[in-house]
């Protein structure tokens, strides 16, 4: 008798119910939460930008030589914190040096706006 117990209660385990079957409603809802989560996760990461970037940082952001950034340092293209023997960048001072560098386009016969 104790077998035909055991044998009721797994193929019990394995029965799927009504309340178990995933619908429609239930699949957009989960991804709209999951797209709601992934937006936040996204925003806090461009938010966690980081402050203060190292030469290094500098270099290979901006593409160029450790000669090239030691002339901007010289003649005052790009700030910088000077602690011990390591320089430091404020990052929102070298978005400010791209933006005011910037060049805009001139409408000309092959990039037409």
């Amino acid at each position: 008798m104790e077998v035909e117990n055991n044998s009721f209660a797994s193929t019990n385990k394995n029965r799927m119910y009504r309340e178990q079957i995933i619908t429609r409603e239930d699949l957009n809802e989960f991804r709209s939460l999951l797209l709601t989560d992934l937006k936040e996760i996204f925003n806090t990461k461009s938010q966690a930008q980081k402050k203060w970037l190292k030469s290094n940082e500098v270099r290979k952001l901006l593409n160029i030589s450790s000669g090239t950034l030691q002339n901007f340092r010289i003649n005052g293209t790009i700030t910088y914190t000077k602690i011990g023997g390591i320089i430091y960048y404020a990052s929102n001072d070298i978005e400010k040096v791209l933006e005011n560098n910037k060049i805009e386009l001139v409408p000309n016969l092959f990039n037409k706006k």
